[in-house]
């Protein structure tokens, strides 16, 4: 469990969450209520990579690329996917082929079509702040973790 106290605290998070995932094509699911600050942490994981553009949150166009590092980054934000098959006609083959970093929010619009994750946030409200939950289950979400154990000091 992880502790972010404000916005910068949750971006850092998302940057260590980058430098954890280096290299490692990964699909991780971010869940959590509105407002709880996914796209933020995104925000912070692309910073992360050296992404210095715009961030904006796929509500409406569903996926953004982000192909400026290899493995490509891929953004998803489920929350107005009416079927989980619409996955299909936007690239799910190609975004979910197992050799990218995706991050998918709202992943529970897109079950019976989405792969499994390696690697599972659950983002809660905590006082002004936000508790960030990870769960692997994967042995690559198994090394981002403790990656991020190793970097943040967190205990097990």
């Amino acid at each position: 469990m992880v502790s972010a106290a404000s916005e910068d605290e949750q971006m850092a998070f998302g940057a260590s969450l980058a430098r954890a995932m280096v290299g490692l094509p990964l699909l991780v699911f971010l869940q959590g209520d509105l407002g709880t600050g996914k796209t933020t942490l995104v925000r912070g994981f692309l910073r992360g990579k050296g992404y210095e553009g715009a961030v904006r949150s796929p509500t409406y166009t569903l996926v953004e690329a982000y192909e400026f590092v290899r493995p490509a980054i891929y953004h998803l934000d489920l929350y107005r996917l009416s079927d989980p098959e619409e996955l299909e006609f936007l690239g799910g083959r190609e975004i979910f082929d197992g050799s990218h970093q995706v991050l998918v929010e709202w992943p529970q619009r897109g079950e019976g079509w989405l792969p499994s994750p390696d690697l599972e946030l659950r983002l809660d409200h905590d006082g002004s702040g936000r508790r960030i939950g990870l769960l692997a289950h994967s042995p690559a979400g198994d090394q981002v973790i403790d990656a991020l154990r190793r970097e943040l000091c967190l205990a097990r």
